[in-house]
Protein backbone atom coordinates (compact mmCIF):
# COMPACT_ATOMS: atom_id res chain seq x y z
CA UNK A 1 0.00 0.00 0.00
CA UNK A 2 1.09 3.54 -0.98
CA UNK A 3 0.78 6.47 1.32
CA UNK A 4 1.78 10.29 1.21
CA UNK A 5 1.23 12.80 3.46
CA UNK A 6 -0.56 16.54 2.19
CA UNK A 7 -0.30 19.73 4.13
CA UNK A 8 -1.22 23.28 3.27
CA UNK A 9 1.97 25.47 4.50
CA UNK A 10 2.76 29.01 4.53
CA UNK A 11 1.72 30.80 1.01
CA UNK A 12 -1.90 30.65 0.00
CA UNK A 13 -1.81 26.99 -1.72
CA UNK A 14 1.40 25.72 -1.34
CA UNK A 15 1.28 22.35 -0.25
CA UNK A 16 3.70 19.77 1.14
CA UNK A 17 3.80 16.27 0.05
CA UNK A 18 5.61 13.83 2.03
CA UNK A 19 5.89 10.55 0.07
CA UNK A 20 8.42 8.11 2.03
CA UNK A 21 11.59 9.47 2.43
CA UNK A 22 10.68 12.35 -0.35
CA UNK A 23 9.01 15.93 0.02
CA UNK A 24 8.13 17.92 -2.84
CA UNK A 25 5.79 20.79 -2.91
CA UNK A 26 2.73 21.72 -5.04
CA UNK A 27 1.36 25.17 -5.73
CA UNK A 28 -1.14 26.62 -8.00
CA UNK A 29 -0.62 28.18 -10.79
CA UNK A 30 -0.18 32.06 -10.56
CA UNK A 31 -3.95 32.87 -13.05
CA UNK A 32 -5.46 31.00 -10.08
CA UNK A 33 -3.83 32.84 -7.28
CA UNK A 34 -1.00 30.45 -6.41
CA UNK A 35 2.75 31.25 -6.42
CA UNK A 36 3.16 28.36 -8.82
CA UNK A 37 6.43 27.74 -6.84
CA UNK A 38 5.65 24.05 -7.38
CA UNK A 39 4.03 22.04 -9.99
CA UNK A 40 0.32 22.17 -9.73
CA UNK A 41 -1.52 18.63 -8.90
CA UNK A 42 -2.16 18.62 -12.97
CA UNK A 43 1.44 18.56 -13.49
CA UNK A 44 2.04 16.43 -10.61
CA UNK A 45 -0.59 13.50 -12.03
CA UNK A 46 1.08 14.20 -16.00
CA UNK A 47 4.71 13.34 -14.00
CA UNK A 48 2.93 10.29 -12.64
CA UNK A 49 1.95 8.74 -15.42
CA UNK A 50 5.27 9.68 -17.31
CA UNK A 51 7.09 8.47 -15.13
CA UNK A 52 4.87 5.06 -14.64
CA UNK A 53 5.26 4.39 -18.54
CA UNK A 54 9.07 5.51 -18.65
CA UNK A 55 9.75 2.72 -15.80
CA UNK A 56 7.19 0.20 -17.48
CA UNK A 57 9.25 0.74 -20.87
CA UNK A 58 12.70 0.29 -19.60
CA UNK A 59 11.51 -2.91 -17.08
CA UNK A 60 10.60 -4.46 -20.01
CA UNK A 61 13.23 -3.77 -22.31
CA UNK A 62 15.85 -4.69 -19.75
CA UNK A 63 14.32 -8.26 -19.61
CA UNK A 64 14.10 -9.18 -23.00
CA UNK A 65 17.50 -7.51 -23.36
CA UNK A 66 16.43 -4.59 -25.62
CA UNK A 67 18.62 -2.09 -26.87
CA UNK A 68 16.57 1.23 -25.48
CA UNK A 69 19.32 3.62 -24.90
CA UNK A 70 17.01 6.89 -23.98
CA UNK A 71 12.75 7.02 -23.13
CA UNK A 72 11.45 10.45 -22.78
CA UNK A 73 7.35 10.65 -22.40
CA UNK A 74 5.95 13.98 -23.33
CA UNK A 75 2.26 14.73 -21.58
CA UNK A 76 -0.18 17.15 -22.23
CA UNK A 77 -3.73 17.40 -21.03
CA UNK A 78 -6.24 19.13 -22.35
CA UNK A 79 -10.21 19.64 -22.21
CA UNK A 80 -11.99 17.97 -24.73
CA UNK A 81 -16.04 17.59 -25.95
CA UNK A 82 -17.28 14.16 -24.93
CA UNK A 83 -18.08 12.28 -27.94
CA UNK A 84 -20.62 10.55 -26.14
CA UNK A 85 -22.24 13.13 -24.70
CA UNK A 86 -22.61 16.32 -26.54
CA UNK A 87 -22.19 19.44 -24.53
CA UNK A 88 -19.93 17.88 -22.03
CA UNK A 89 -16.34 17.97 -21.67
CA UNK A 90 -13.05 15.77 -20.52
CA UNK A 91 -10.58 15.91 -19.52
CA UNK A 92 -8.25 13.73 -22.67
CA UNK A 93 -4.46 12.87 -21.96
CA UNK A 94 -1.95 12.88 -25.09
CA UNK A 95 1.21 11.08 -24.16
CA UNK A 96 4.03 11.09 -26.57
CA UNK A 97 6.69 8.56 -26.05
CA UNK A 98 10.50 8.68 -27.96
CA UNK A 99 12.23 5.99 -28.20
CA UNK A 100 16.12 5.77 -28.65
CA UNK A 101 17.92 2.67 -29.41
CA UNK A 102 18.72 -0.07 -32.02
CA UNK A 103 14.93 -1.20 -32.21
CA UNK A 104 13.20 -2.93 -35.01
CA UNK A 105 9.89 -2.47 -36.09
CA UNK A 106 8.49 -5.37 -34.08
CA UNK A 107 10.39 -4.24 -30.91
CA UNK A 108 9.01 -1.10 -30.64
CA UNK A 109 5.41 -1.94 -30.91
CA UNK A 110 5.83 -4.47 -28.29
CA UNK A 111 7.11 -1.05 -26.09
CA UNK A 112 4.13 0.76 -27.37
CA UNK A 113 1.66 -1.83 -26.18
CA UNK A 114 3.67 -2.53 -22.64
CA UNK A 115 2.97 1.24 -22.28
CA UNK A 116 -0.34 0.89 -21.59
CA UNK A 117 0.50 -1.60 -18.81
CA UNK A 118 1.94 0.71 -16.45
CA UNK A 119 0.04 0.92 -13.30
CA UNK A 120 -0.67 4.63 -13.33
CA UNK A 121 -2.26 4.01 -16.84
CA UNK A 122 -4.62 1.03 -15.81
CA UNK A 123 -5.46 3.22 -12.62
CA UNK A 124 -6.31 6.31 -14.48
CA UNK A 125 -8.19 4.53 -16.97
CA UNK A 126 -9.75 1.35 -14.78
CA UNK A 127 -12.23 1.60 -12.14
CA UNK A 128 -11.48 2.93 -9.06
CA UNK A 129 -12.58 3.89 -5.81
CA UNK A 130 -12.02 7.24 -4.29
CA UNK A 131 -13.06 7.30 -0.39
CA UNK A 132 -13.38 10.32 1.44
CA UNK A 133 -12.94 10.27 5.39
CA UNK A 134 -13.21 14.21 7.19
CA UNK A 135 -11.75 14.87 10.51
CA UNK A 136 -12.51 17.84 12.25
CA UNK A 137 -10.29 19.18 14.97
Amino acid sequence: MNEVLVKSTTGKYKQEIKAGEHTMTADAPKEFGGEAVGPDPHELLLGSLGACTSITIQMYAERKGWPVKNIEVKLKEETVEDPENPGKKISKITREIDLQGDLTQEQVDGLTAIADKCPIHKLLSGPKQILTNVHHN
